[in-house]
């Protein structure tokens, strides 16, 4: 029963960005036809076949192998911080950033990453009958994150027009920087969240082609460089530089998950002192919070994704919590319990939390558009802003689903 639940949340999910389209009539089915039976093998190998379900799992081991090397970094610096076998969520989680971002950095910068996604992105390009840069821009997105693909991007975006720009604005609500990866394998099972990362790309093709079709002629469907061509830095010049953006980086998440948990706990606060009043003036014991106003939002949905009645609502208020605030705060509220979960249960919640789809997330892609594109263009996307946390949720919810249908 279960698992026909979570069939027709599949198709749910889908005709929710079909209800919410900008051009019905112009939805390429068959391209996203491919897409999702792509998708549903992709979902099938990762997680049910035992050859892929290895293959992650030694992807796993081997990005937990680079973050020893972190610690070989940080235990050196802070001792004491890494002799107690309970981490800090800063340290254990966040500070192996500052070995995966130069470590990405480098790859870049000796041409092996571009080579890499420029490769893939011809792949699926074929593969999905997407246009080119969808494609590319997809798998960029994959190791570099929404914001730093962007940038490295601007000169394409500047030759698009507003439509293609809004596709890949609601693209952007739907990816991780694989410079991140480091911090979500040490709160949730590390198979899992490299499972989640190429199924969110397919996935926001799919809803991004449902919400916003677009049709190119062949002499749109280019690629240009990814940078403007100018003078290269000096490698130690240039990894100085990446290693101060890695601790400029871990910072930045240290504040918004610290102001997000402060914000989020009075919220529930001022929430529980108004409903508690009210209460009391009926002769009600009890009160009502944050995290029941969220759950009651998105219960329908997680009970879509093929869930026992019973971890429904936990699983809801744990969703509606991380788009609110970020996926940091959930997976620091869920770490140390997440492997005892059932299989169905921890593969839903795990990979409904590799994106950046919240509401923070929108902010810096509209801010970063700002600085790329036409004024005309960046005030077009902002019009749409609702439609890219649409797109974020609807592809966090539709990769779920997928990993959902082989995860029992």
């Amino acid at each position: 029963m279960y698992l026909i639940i979570n069939i027709i949340g599949l198709l749910v999910f889908l005709g929710i960005a079909f209800l919410f389209s900008r051009d019905r009539k112009n939805i390429q089915w068959g391209s996203i036809g491919v897409l999702v039976v792509l998708n549903l093998i992709l979902a099938w190998f990762f997680v049910y076949f035992p050859a892929g379900t290895k293959v992650v799992k030694l992807a796993a081991d081997g990005i937990s192998w680079v973050i020893d090397a972190a610690f070989e970094g940080i235990g050196f610096a802070f001792k004491s911080w890494t002799a107690s076998g309970n981490l800090d969520m800063a340290v254990a989680a966040l500070f192996p950033i500052l070995l995966v971002v130069p470590l990405f950095d480098i790859l870049m910068y000796l041409r092996i990453l571009p080579w890499i996604m420029r490769g893939i992105g011809w792949v699926l390009a074929k593969i999905t009958r997407q246009p080119k840069f969808e494609a590319f821009f997809g798998i960029e997105m994959m190791f570099l994150g929404n914001t730093e693909a962007l940038a490295v991007s601007s000169e394409q975006l500047k030759r698009m027009n507003d439509a293609r720009v809004l596709t890949i604005a609601m693209m952007s609500m739907s990816s991780v920087s694989g410079a991140i990866v480091g911090a979500y394998v040490t709160m949730i099972p590390g198979e899992l969240v490299l499972t989640a990362i190429p199924l969110n790309i397919i996935n926001a093709m799919i809803v991004s082609s449902i919400l916003n079709p677009v049709r190119i002629d062949a002499s749109e469907d280019v690629i240009y460089d990814l940078r403007a061509n100018g003078a290269r830095q000096p490698f130690f010049s240039f990894l100085g530089d990446s290693v101060l953006n890695a601790g400029k980086l871990v910072l930045i998440i240290i504040a918004f998950v610290i102001s997000f948990v402060a914000l989020a706990e009075l919220a529930d606060r001022l929430i529980n002192l108004i409903t508690g009043g009210f209460a009391h003036l009926l002769g009600i014991k009890g009160s009502f919070g944050l995290d029941q106003i969220l759950g009651a939002v998105m219960w329908p949905f997680a009970f879509l994704l093929g869930l026992p009645l019973d971890q429904v609502w936990d699983v809801a208020k744990h969703m509606a919590k991380k788009i609110v605030t970020n996926e940091f705060v959930v997976m620091g509220e869920i770490a140390g319990e997440v492997n005892s979960y059932e299989p169905h249960r921890r593969a839903i919640i795990s990979t409904f939390l590799i994106s950046f789809a919240n509401f923070s997330t929108i902010g810096m892609i509209i801010g970063t558009l700002k600085g790329i594109v036409q004024e005309k263009t960046s005030d077009f996307i902002s019009k749409y802003v609702p439609m890219m946390l649409l797109a974020g949720v609807l592809v966090s919810l539709l990769t779920a689903a997928f990993v959902g249908l082989f995860a029992w």
